[in-house]
């Protein structure tokens, strides 16, 4: 508020002075009074410039208040100074900030390379964040990390973990994408089919975007009809009921399914179908088998039965269509 006070109070002054030049200069004075005129609405510019980039770093900030109040000031100076500011300004010293992640990094996994390998020439995938006397992961060899990337996923393609591994530093981000990591999980999933990795660009991104099952979840089929009850003892009336009741799906990555048809919710269902050691009697097992057919439509073919023990009850099959 000092800062505005003073600038008001100097172009009220060059105003004055401007008034007074005429009748002391005559026609010569006129060329000064324009360039007078002309600084100082650079002057006013400057001011209402900076007053809008101190409110854009206070909005980043989260001071929104105090944005408010020099978005306010600089347009009160100039109404249309949003529109006369070039953004792309040198990074300011002190604050030690790099404007190169503001462009659009189309290759993350080769920035990330890039990054670490700055420094001596060698890629070195993390360092300890503070002084320790135990041993750092960083010091473990490239090979024996990969092998504890693998321990992550595992034998139940657990590549969600593996994504959330990633995010801890730009070194293990690099060996999440690591593409035998990826081809491996690709050759569980769809064996012998997926030899060729085209029209994908990698590995990873064909388990993600190829049609497939997924084995961190349960898949529910909710199934409701209407049914006709019986006759009252009159026959005044027939009664009529609305049945309802649930499929549940789970599949593993070694090619085995469980199947459940029950009316319970499923918040009470899906907890016991978390494991295949599952005590729940009416569960069904069996396995399944991807197929991708000439028109390109991915489809399931699950065969489900009752416990070994339970002899002479009958196979059940299901197809069941994927996009």
């Amino acid at each position: 508020e000092d800062s505005n006070l003073q600038l008001e109070l100097s172009a009220f002054r060059a105003k004055w002075m401007s008034e007074l030049q005429p009748s002391s200069g005559g026609k010569k004075s006129v060329p000064k009074t324009a360039d007078l005129k002309r600084r100082q609405e650079i002057a006013k510019e400057e001011k209402a410039r900076e007053l809008f980039l101190k409110a854009v770093e206070e909005e980043q900030n989260g001071a929104v208040y105090e944005a408010i109040k020099y978005y306010k000031s600089a347009m009160q100076l100039v109404p249309d100074i949003e529109f006369k500011i070039n953004y792309s300004r040198s990074p300011d010293p002190d604050r030690g900030g790099s404007y190169e992640n503001d462009r659009k990094i189309d290759d993350l996994l080769t920035y990330f390379q890039q990054q670490l390998t700055l420094c001596d020439g060698t890629m070195k995938l993390c360092e300890p964040e503070s002084d320790t006397t135990q041993l750092h992961i960083s010091a473990l060899p490239f090979e024996v990390l990969m092998y504890i990337f693998r321990w992550v996923v595992s034998c139940d393609l657990d590549l969600r973990a593996l994504e959330q591994l990633s995010l801890v530093c730009r070194g293990f981000y690099i060996c999440a994408r690591d593409p035998e990591i990826w081809r491996s999980a690709c050759l569980r999933v769809w064996g012998r089919s997926c030899t060729k990795m085209l029209p994908f660009s990698s590995w990873r991104e064909m388990f993600l975007e190829r049609p497939r099952v997924r084995f961190d979840g349960v898949y529910i089929s909710k199934t409701s009809y209407i049914r006709q009850g019986e006759e009252s003892l009159d026959g005044f009336y027939r009664a009529w009921h609305q049945v309802e009741y649930y499929r549940y799906l789970r599949f593993f990555p070694d090619g085995q399914v469980m199947m459940l048809t029950t009316p319970e919710d499923p918040l009470v269902t899906v907890p016991r179908l978390r494991s295949k050691n599952s005590r729940v009697d009416s569960i069904m097992f069996g396995h399944y088998r991807l197929s991708q057919d000439t028109d390109n439509q991915t489809k399931v073919y699950v065969v489900v039965s009752k416990r070994k023990e339970e002899v002479g009850l009958p196979v059940q099959y299901l197809h069941i269509m994927m996009l």
